[in-house]
């Protein structure tokens, strides 16, 4: 059981001083892992022993940036499957490395709006507080609003960064979890677990500083995201989220096929293609 950390923590300095020292253990991690596992492994390894390349690039992968407890991964973990679960289609959120894609956003510039304005006054009070709502009905106000082009509208209405707002929820999902089913959350039956997050869907959980549905929404979003985007970024692992779309990744020109009038069947390639390792 994880336990409930207070606002302040979460809201000001948890994401940057866990991102600091989370990046210096992997830094340090990766530095000495490397020169103490190179000295070990050039020891213990036979002359001859391939290399699984493969292996190595995946467990790079799988290091956490942000999320420095364990149990608050597992929660993420365990959300981010229960909204992309592995079916008759394909692969879940958790095999297709969900989880670590998001983790990756958060500790970097996206995790803690570095890039944008983050000074109040702030248009989010106790009602009014959907940040990245789906149910954005801004653009369809006003006069001739029917005919109107579409505009974006209010985003960004917090002072807590996306960090700040994930970890919130993260431990709001295992407070909700022990409330009702006096349990971790990761330890529940999936269907407990669809029950609390429809619970965050509807604005009905309890969270500081953001309403439930502005933590659903963004988990939601970066769960898709996750599962779809290239797999260069850490999730989509080895294309199962293109594969299932069917759909053949990034390509620099089709002007060889074009002309030819048979469907292709192109095989799935990512950015990392390209970059020739």
């Amino acid at each position: 059981m994880t336990e409930h950390r207070p606002h302040e923590d979460t809201q000001k300095g948890i994401s940057r001083r866990n991102f600091i020292k989370n990046t210096g253990l992997v830094a340090g991690g990766l530095v000495g892992g490397s020169l103490f596992g190179g000295l070990l492994t050039n020891q213990l390894q036979k002359p001859n022993a391939p290399i699984n390349s493969e292996k190595e690039v995946s467990h790079l992968l799988e290091a956490r940036t942000f999320f420095s407890n364990s149990e608050d991964f597992l929660i993420l973990s365990a959300a981010t499957e229960r909204l992309f679960p592995t079916d008759d289609l394909g692969p879940g959120a958790i095999e297709l490395g969900v989880p670590y894609f998001i983790d990756r956003q958060l500790a970097g510039e996206w995790g803690m709006n570095a890039k944008e304005y983050m000074k109040g006054p702030f248009l989010q009070t106790g009602v009014v507080d959907a940040y990245e709502s789906q149910a954005d009905s801004t653009q369809d106000q006003g006069p001739n609003a029917e005919t109107q082009v579409p505009t974006p509208a209010f985003r960004y209405q917090t002072p807590m960064t996306r960090g700040d707002i994930f970890m919130e929820g993260v431990q709001a999902l295992e407070q909700t979890a022990q409330e009702k089913f006096k349990t971790n959350f990761h330890k529940l039956e999936p269907k407990q677990q669809d029950e609390i997050l429809q619970m965050f869907d509807d604005g009905k959980a309890k969270m500081n500083g953001v309403a439930s549905t502005t933590f659903f929404n963004l988990l939601l979003q970066t769960t898709i995201e996750g599962a779809y985007a290239d797999p260069v970024y850490g999730g989509n692992r080895n294309m199962e989220g293109w594969r299932m779309k069917e759909f053949p990744g990034p390509r620099m020109s089709y002007t060889a096929d074009i002309e030819k009038e048979d469907f292709i069947v192109m095989k799935p390639e990512s950015l990392r293609n390209y970059q020739g390792h």
